[in-house]
């Protein structure tokens, strides 16, 4: 599968206890075995990232209509260009900055494209979601443990 899980062995959980759940999980993506301590950043990261991918499908669908193209031919284009870029990042032994340089040429309509995202602070702007998405999950597990209520 294409999904993505971190599991963590509790204190009463022993190798047996994460090797199955280890095996469920892998049925449906890529499983992580991490530290306890590291899952609200897995959940901010991964457990939310979706959304993420699909607000920057949503806005790429947008740009591309306001650049002259037709609705249903961006939003074909924006799944294709999705699609594309995942499945040779994940296929690749590269890191994605040297597959965003390799696709980038020195002052061409690429490189415009991402100096506005530069301008903009694309890559702090990522960093405060994911640490936004971390942090309100530490909170709801605080919630959880202490048996509060959650407040809407």
């Amino acid at each position: 599968g294409l999904g993505a899980a971190a599991i963590a062995g509790g204190t009463h959980a022993g190798p047996d206890d994460r090797a199955w759940a280890e095996a469920i999980l892998s049925s449906v993506g890529t499983v992580e075995v991490l530290d306890e301590a590291l899952l609200d950043a897995v959940t901010g990261l991964s457990g939310s990232g979706p959304a993420y991918v699909f607000l920057l499908a949503e806005a790429l669908i947008a740009a591309g209509v306001a650049a002259g193209l037709p609705a249903d031919v961006s939003v074909r284009l924006t799944e294709q260009t999705l699609l594309g870029a995942s499945t040779l990042l994940a296929a690749s032994a590269d890191p994605p900055e040297v597959l965003r340089r390799n696709v980038t040429s020195p002052g061409g309509t690429t490189a415009a494209g991402l100096a506005v995202f530069d301008a903009a602070g694309f890559g702090a702007i990522v960093t405060d979601v994911v640490l936004a998405a971390t942090a309100r999950s530490r909170e709801l597990g605080r919630v959880s443990i202490s048996g509060e209520g959650l407040s809407t």
